[in-house]
């Protein structure tokens, strides 16, 4: 609903709308965002009408990246995957994850500890009764975990008594990014495989192995595998320093990418959509 009024937001939700067979915007509710299902499709499509806006704007980006199902955005922003087919999987990806763990699994985010601290912790804790697995490498001291619940207040417990600062549950029902979630990678190898993946037209870097794909057949297996692979966007942030980025823009919503990029691009510049104008956002794209 705050996405600009702009032709490329009426042409994105038209075709979203196509697809799916309902407004996206109806999507876009508290009731409606409860479900991970509406999250991921909303992400999509907000995500992908805001890089076509900016992109109409003359402000095409350089390179692209996505957390987690932002990769599917980042990939049809690349030229690598077709708007259509992508809102096809998302859907499918949602309903996989909502499928497999109805109730009993989350994530937590351990602030304050780095990974060598933290993974002793979860092997004293993790058995196949009270699964629990590093899932995002947000920064270097903030690690989010997926699990059971209580394996997770477990960890939280020592990782607490280990020096961490904080242990904060996410509003989050399903344990991605770990292997728990291997039955719903193999669905989506299985529906990618009759999908046709491009050689992306820009820069892809993977949310995954920090990685930059640019053949098809590794683009595709990211897009099909990260939902049970962890996130590695600390070292994401840093390619992308590296690759020679010098602004890094967060599509809607939110801006908790942009503060998590902030150090890598500490001599650049990292902002969101959110809250920003759509001439200011051009403006400083199309300068770098």
């Amino acid at each position: 609903h705050r996405l600009p009024p702009h032709p490329e937001v009426a042409r994105t939700l038209a075709e979203a709308q196509d697809v799916l067979g309902r407004d996206p915007r109806a999507l876009d509710t508290a009731e409606a965002l409860a479900s991970t299902l509406a999250v991921q499709q909303c992400l999509l499509v907000a995500g992908v009408a805001m890089a076509r806006v900016l992109i109409a704007e003359g402000a095409a980006p350089a390179l692209v990246a996505g957390m987690s199902v932002g990769a599917f955005p980042a990939a049809v922003v690349a030229g690598a995957l077709d708007y259509r087919d992508a809102l096809r999987l998302v859907t499918l990806r949602g309903r996989l994850m909502e499928e497999a763990f109805p109730a009993g699994y989350g994530m937590t985010a351990v602030i304050g500890l780095e990974r060598a601290q933290l993974a002793p912790l979860l092997a004293r804790i993790h058995t196949a009764a009270t699964p629990v697995f590093i899932a995002n490498i947000n920064a270097e001291r903030q690690i989010v975990i997926a699990g059971r619940h209580a394996a997770m207040e477990a960890v939280g417990e020592l990782a607490l008594q280990n020096g961490a600062t904080r242990v904060e549950p996410l509003a989050v029902s399903v344990p991605s990014h770990c292997e728990l979630l291997e039955p719903a990678a193999r669905a989506m190898r299985s529906a990618l495989a009759g999908i046709t993946v491009r050689a992306p037209r820009l820069t892809y870097l993977s949310g995954s192995s920090a990685r930059a794909l640019f053949d098809p057949g590794l683009v595709a297996d990211d897009l099909a595998n990260n939902v049970g692979r962890p996130v590695n966007w600390h070292d994401t942030s840093r390619l992308a320093w590296e690759r020679g980025a010098r602004l890094a823009v967060e599509m809607p919503s939110g801006k908790t990418l942009t503060g998590l990029m902030q150090p890598a691009f500490a001599d650049g510049l990292a902002l969101c959509c959110d809250n920003n104008r759509l001439e200011t956002l051009a403006a400083l794209i199309r300068r770098q």
